[in-house]
């Protein structure tokens, strides 16, 4: 389990790379077009700090401190900053499912997420469709903010080589 969510993970977090480089400028990355409440920064912010939350600080013990409300609340964050903290967000992960290695899918997370325990399974499960559905969102404001189509690195399956 813990390596197809490690190349799953991994394979979304290459993608958001390619997204926020797919943006022509900056400004395009914080714009928000009627009926859209996050833009791809936000997003951006937003799946770094969970990541390095969920992964990091909870698994990994790394002493990364969430500040929710900033993902939410941060405006026209450079295109290098959220990079980087994509990349920080893919450290913690790879700890984080180190840390938990050969230990069985249906043990008990660590903390309690929406009022009750979960198995490492369901919750890390849970946290990289959470990934791939907030990409998702960022591919789409990309588009509509830029006017354009062009594919960014999709999400096949990889190579059985990588």
């Amino acid at each position: 389990m813990h390596t197809v969510l490690r190349t799953l993970i991994v394979r979304d977090l290459a993608s958001l790379r390619d997204q926020i480089a797919a943006y022509p400028d900056e400004e395009s990355l914080w714009k928000l077009p009627p009926g859209i409440s996050n833009s791809g920064g936000t997003l951006a912010l937003h799946l770094a700090g969970n990541l390095e939350h969920f992964f990091g600080s909870v698994l990994a013990g790394t002493g990364y401190v969430r500040k929710r409300d900033e993902e939410f609340s941060r405006r026209n964050v450079p295109a290098d900053e959220l990079l980087r903290g994509v990349d920080a967000a893919e450290k913690a992960v790879l700890a984080g499912l180190e840390t938990i290695e050969g230990r069985l899918p249906e043990e008990a997370y660590p903390v309690e997420i929406g009022g009750g325990r979960h198995s490492h399974a369901l919750l890390l499960t849970h946290l990289a469709t959470h990934l791939s559905y907030h990409l998702g969102q960022v591919d789409y404001h990309r588009r509509l903010v830029t006017g354009r189509n062009e594919p960014v690195r999709s999400l096949s399956i990889p190579r059985p080589d990588l």
